[in-house]
């Protein structure tokens, strides 16, 4: 059994905000895969399924992003999943627009949905993918700035390759386990072009 979790707020008013590219992933995730339609269960949208003949859920959590942890514990107790068998996705601030980072654990950071998790599973084995979305400028209120949305056509672009990058990297951590997933996707992630988050 596998879960792969996407984090983010539910609700229309945050759908594109840079808070929100686990939610997408696990949209393209849900799409690329076939997946049945979501149920709610456990504080959050469940998507289940098989996938090269190992059950599979995609998940995200309704609880907002400051308390993903209540529904990432909860969610790994229903699924009887330890946390090595748990991938995360989020987005990150302190990796530049469009990067994404794979990793087999860690710490919170800034993240506040990562602080969550951990506290609340006493756990930061979780293997996971960070979606860079830049760093506010000195004019933006950190808060402010994850809940809004990408502006400029060329940023959109760099961000919905990141967005798929991210999704074949998780098709990788099904395939293959988080290594070779880091081997493959942190060698080359890069955005194929340059932005400018202050913009």
């Amino acid at each position: 059994m596998k879960l792969i979790i996407g984090l983010g707020n539910p609700g229309e008013r945050y759908q594109g905000s840079r808070h929100n590219m686990g939610f997408e992933v696990i949209d393209r995730l849900g799409d690329k895969l076939r997946m049945q339609r979501a149920k709610t269960r456990k504080n959050a949208l469940v998507s289940e399924g098989v996938y090269r003949g190992e059950r599979l859920a995609l998940c995200k959590p309704l609880t907002y992003m400051n308390c993903s942890g209540e529904a990432v514990r909860d969610l790994c107790h229903w699924y009887k999943v330890e946390p090595e068998d748990a991938l995360i996705i989020s987005d990150d601030v302190d990796l530049p627009v469009g990067t994404i980072r794979l990793r087999p654990y860690g710490g919170a950071g800034t993240h506040n949905g990562w602080r969550s998790i951990i506290q609340e599973t006493g756990s930061n084995r979780f293997p996971r993918i960070r979606v860079g979305v830049g760093s506010p400028p000195p004019e933006w209120d950190l808060a402010n700035w994850v809940l809004a949305g990408f502006q400029s056509p060329e940023e959109k672009k760099i961000i919905e390759d990141a967005l798929n990058r991210a999704c074949d990297a998780a098709i990788e951590f099904l395939d293959s386990g988080i290594e070779k997933a880091m081997n493959l996707y942190n060698r080359a992630n890069e955005p194929t072009a340059k932005t400018d988050t202050k913009a």
